[in-house]
């Protein structure tokens, strides 16, 4: 009996999963994706996940030191990547399938058997402060507002980390990590190409030597609701004032409204797209800076890419609007006339033309998300965690179904025009503090003629209420943030 029962319980563990797209392709692509994340970070050890798959992805094996590895690599124009987020660790790598079996063994063992060097380690950390201390902190404002938004909506610290945990984690944190959460149950392996036959199961048996283990989906609390609009001012040196605001959602590709509010989005501020209202609003005919977005989905790295990058999913969402930097003179109005958008979103909505074109833009693009193969591996994994189809077919069999009257209903479930959380990037923090608290005109002045509609539209922003008190606009320095 006792046996029996073993044996039954051996049946119900998880077990890792397989993804395959064979083609004709010679260039082939793996995905090792495993169901864990910065949400698995100890507190006080935050970064632990993203140096542990750092430490896979750009350190040695045991046999191989990393310096080997990159000449082994270079001759095969081959390398491997990593990308941690809150619920998923990424490694990915592509090779020519003449090149598969010496690639292969080598990211089999770089996976499988990590070197754990004290010198990649060192190195490893040095950029993940870097890439906090630097090129967030310093030198990406729209990134940092970005972050620091998510961080104050959702309470969790940026998937790199903080600047005091990474330095003291050890070699030890890594292993403990890389032993408790980088399990069969865990992971997907996704794999494209022209493969020879009988190589996918052999990947997968090659990673069953990982242990089973359990899946390690941190339960999330709701998070908390925010009474009344609130300002954070990030304090830094630099020349121009960005936004970033937004609010939970509780809408992911689960969720059934997801593909009207999709739909919604893709009209009112698609990413890197000129035709989005917000963009046609500020920058094409006000000129007020270089582009404007909003977005239902986490979405790093934007200013350097036109499409998302996949393995990013997360149950909890935001909405986000992307205001990007402004001249100071013109800050306030810009924060007036997105929030005077976002308000005829939600008590407007979509006429019946804007949905029409919207759904067949959608319908066609959404194509363009799965370009490359690498996108389409990611894709598919990334339907598995959200429990929906393939995603294209997902979305444009949705909105197929749709009407106006349900894309304009859930927007107004589900969006909102206050009790908003919004981030400002500035070097004047408290003369911007001191405009907003003050509420008085922010009139917009141009360089060119404007439309007769447009003056008067002005003179209506500028004088937008906003009804903000002392306690709901605080100025913080920026190094603060992720310390």
């Amino acid at each position: 009996m006792r046996a029996l029962v073993l044996l039954l319980s051996a049946l119900t563990l998880p077990a890792m999963e397989v993804v395959t797209l064979p083609g004709q392709s010679p260039i082939i692509n793996f995905r090792f994706v495993f169901r864990c994340g910065s949400l698995n970070d100890l507190k006080g050890k935050e970064g632990t996940a993203a140096l542990t798959a750092a430490m896979l992805a750009r350190g040695g094996s045991q046999s191989t030191p990393y310096s080997d590895i990159i000449e082994k690599f270079y001759p095969m124009a081959a390398g491997v990547g990593d990308q941690t987020d809150q619920e998923m660790l990424t490694i990915s790598g592509v090779t020519h399938v003449d090149n598969l079996e010496a690639y292969y063994s080598t990211l089999r063992d770089m996976l499988l058997k990590p070197g754990w060097r004290p010198e990649d380690l060192k190195r490893l950390r040095d950029d993940q402060l870097t890439s906090l201390r630097v090129s967030l902190r310093q030198q990406n404002d729209e990134e940092l507002g970005k972050e620091v938004l998510y961080n104050l909506l959702l309470g969790t610290a940026h998937p790199n980390g903080t600047v005091s945990a990474l330095e003291k984690l050890t070699l030890a944190d890594l292993q403990a990590f890389y032993k408790q959460h980088l399990t069969q149950a865990n992971l997907t392996i996704a794999l494209a190409g022209k493969y020879p036959e009988g190589f996918a199961e052999r990947v997968k048996k090659d990673f069953s030597q990982l242990p089973t283990g359990k899946p390690s989906a941190v339960k999330r609390p709701a998070p908390k609701p925010i009474p009344q609009t609130r300002v954070t001012i990030v304090k830094k040196q630099t020349r121009a004032v960005a936004f970033s605001l937004g609010f939970p959602i509780p809408v992911n590709r689960s969720h059934p409204d997801f593909p009207a509010l999709l739909v919604a989005n893709t009209w009112f501020g698609p990413h890197r797209s000129s035709a989005g209202n917000l963009y046609q609003r500020m920058r094409e005919i006000r000129g007020l800076n270089y582009g404007d977005y909003s977005y239902l989905e986490y979405f790093p790295r934007g200013m350097f890419q036109f499409e998302p990058d996949p393995n990013l999913a997360r149950r909890q969402q935001i909405f986000q609007m992307w205001i990007r930097p402004v001249e100071p003179q013109t800050a306030h109005f810009t924060l007036r006339l997105a929030l005077h958008e976002l308000e005829r979103l939600v008590e407007k909505g979509l006429t019946e033309s804007d949905f029409e074109e919207t759904r067949s833009f959608l319908s066609r693009g959404v194509n363009l998300l799965l370009k490359t193969k690498a996108n389409e591996l990611g894709y598919r994994i990334d339907s598995q965690f959200y429990g929906i189809g393939e995603y294209p077919e997902y979305i444009k069999s949705a909105v197929a179904k749709l009407t106006v009257e349900d894309v304009n209903k859930a927007v107004k479930k589900h969006l909102r025009k206050d009790r908003l959380e919004i981030v400002a990037v500035a070097e004047d923090a408290e003369a911007l503090q001191k405009a907003l608290l003050s509420d008085g005109p922010s009139p917009m002045t141009y360089n060119s003629p404007k439309l007769a509609d447009i003056l008067e539209e002005d003179k209506l922003v500028s004088t937008r209420k906003l009804g903000l008190k002392p306690a709901q606009v605080r100025i913080v320095p920026v190094d603060r943030f992720f310390q």
